[in-house]
C-alpha cells in the first residue's frame, strides 16, 4: 500500500489531517487527470482544494499545514487525497530546490475513496 494524506474539512469548519495508505489493486474511475509543476522555492498561502481531487507527487518535496497547525511532509512517490473544498483550507511550501510536479486526478465525490487510515 502507498502512504497517503487525507486533507478534508472538519465539522468545525477547519481543514483537518489524517495519514493513512492507498491499496495499490484498487480501480477507481477518474473524472480527468492534469498536470502541473512549480519551480522551487514557492509557497501557496490559504486556499482549499478546488474539487476532490487525488495529488500524486511526481518530484518535490513539501511541507503542507492547516489551519490548527498540522503539519505533514509530502514526498515523492506519496499520495495526497485533498478533499477540503470549505472551510478554512490549508497552504504549502516547497521544501529544497526540487521542483513540485503533479498529477490531480478529479473524481466524483460521491464515489468510494481509496484510502485507508493507519
Amino acid at each position: 500500500m502507498i502512504k497517503a494524506y487525507k486533507i478534508f474539512t472538519g465539522p468545525d469548519g477547519h481543514t483537518h489531517v489524517t495519514q493513512g495508505r492507498v491499496a495499490d489493486n484498487q480501480l477507481n474511475q477518474a473524472l480527468g487527470i492534469r498536470f502541473k509543476e512549480t519551480a522551487a522555492p514557492a509557497i501557496y498561502d490559504w486556499h482549499t482544494a478546488p474539487t476532490n481531487q487525488y495529488v500524486l507527487t511526481l518530484t518535490g518535496t513539501l511541507e503542507f499545514e492547516t489551519f490548527d497547525g498540522q503539519r505533514f511532509i509530502l514526498q515523492p512517490g506519496e499520495v495526497l487525497l485533498a478533499m477540503d473544498t470549505t472551510g478554512s483550507g490549508h497552504k504549502w511550501r516547497i521544501l529544497g530546490n526540487d521542483p513540485w510536479k503533479r498529477a490531480y486526478v478529479l473524481f466524483d465525490p460521491e464515489q468510494e475513496i481509496n484510502f485507508k487510515p493507519d
